[in-house]
């Protein structure tokens, strides 16, 4: 470019073309610069503007065999075709690195914003409610829907002694671990991080409320509460009649007669849909069939319910030995003291079963 002293050695018409190719020349990238401006300012608000309108909350879902293409093809299926160019002008800034996890997508969520989180594993939780199923299996299979786990390989883990012990219960007990709340987990959390996190809330559990004293006082320890509860649950759905079930096997227990529970023999027989308990049932020769084995099971038949556990800690006292459902199918029981009184009230039930012809 000429210096002062150069240019003035021009003579007036080379300096009038010359200041009118600098004019134009500052014009020409003047507008170069307000086209990038305007470009970049687009460009950035495409990035911070209100990008992915779903009516809800999205989520993406980073596995272990996932890879920038396919967490992109997720995006794109949210935010459409124009997130595959912020895609990558994002990625060709800072290159995108899988990390495994269960992303949310607000409702307007920026595209930095969802990108960034990608980026950082900045993850959002699940909450996990842990069900009161009857197997571990069927708990192996919930997982699966809500974690990032293998339900087959969940449960032959739940089933493995060794795997169990490493918690502090066997194979028969392990059921006693899960305490049916709501908790909030990553996504892509491992087996081992899930079972210490139960650990944490059982332990957690018997603390609130004094219930590890009140196990205490009434002889039991918080597996057998627990499997006590997994009864009174298969008894009745009726939360306020659980105390007064509960109540009737403890006086058994105490009385050292047969609990005689037909939902353990179900159990044992390996058939929870039976309607019928029969003669050829009660002889299965299993230690979860109470008609031939006094005292609890070896473990829960069910993960219990919380009101379950609650209502053996504050069992009904009361002098009842013997139970029976009702006639009208209501899913309430008539109470015994004496087994001539229960027998009145089988009868009943057997005839209301013979009406309807269940077998």
């Amino acid at each position: 470019m000429p210096t002062v002293r150069m240019y003035l050695r021009f003579s007036f018409t080379e300096r009038a073309k010359m200041t009118k190719r600098i004019k134009y020349g500052l014009l020409a990238t003047g507008g170069v610069c307000v086209v990038a401006a305007i470009l970049l300012y687009a460009l950035w608000q495409g990035f911070i503007g209100s990008h992915f309108e779903t009516e809800e909350t999205a989520y993406v879902y980073v596995r272990p065999e996932d890879d920038a293409a396919s967490v992109r093809q997720q995006l794109v299926a949210l935010g459409g075709s124009n997130t595959g160019f912020y895609w990558r002008v994002a990625n060709w800034i800072r290159p995108y690195e899988p990390r495994t996890g269960r992303y949310a997508i607000e409702p307007g969520q920026s595209f930095l914003v969802t990108y960034l989180n990608l980026q950082r594993g900045h993850q959002t939780p699940v909450k996990l409610t842990i069900p009161s199923v009857r197997t571990l299996e069927r708990l192996a299979g919930f997982l699966s829907h809500k974690l990032m786990l293998d339900s087959a390989a969940t449960a032959t883990a739940f089933y493995d002694s060794t795997f169990a012990a490493t918690y502090g219960y066997n194979t028969a007990t392990l059921p006693a671990l899960f305490i049916p709340n709501t908790y909030e987990l990553y996504w892509d959390a491992s087996i081992d991080t899930f079972m210490r996190r139960m650990q944490r809330e059982n332990k957690r559990f018997w603390q609130q409320d004094n219930r590890q004293q009140q196990a205490e006082a009434i002889g039991m320890t918080p597996e057998e509460v627990v499997t006590l509860a997994s009864i009174v649950d298969e008894e009745t759905a009726n939360i306020a009649e659980k105390p007064r079930v509960a109540g009737l096997y403890v006086n058994r227990i105490q009385k050292g007669i047969p609990l005689q529970a037909d939902p353990t023999v179900k159990f044992a027989v390996g058939n929870e849909a039976l309607r019928r308990i029969v003669g050829e049932h009660l002889k299965v020769n299993s230690p979860y069939n109470t008609y031939i084995y006094k005292g609890l099971p070896p473990g829960p038949i069910r993960i219990p319910t919380v009101a379950g556990i609650d209502a053996v800690l504050h069992y009904e006292h009361h002098n009842y030995l013997y139970m029976c459902a009702k006639e009208d199918f209501s899913g309430f029981h008539n109470f015994a003291a004496s087994f001539a009184e229960h027998k009145q009230n089988a009868r009943k039930y057997q005839r209301a079963l013979n009406a309807r012809g269940i077998k």
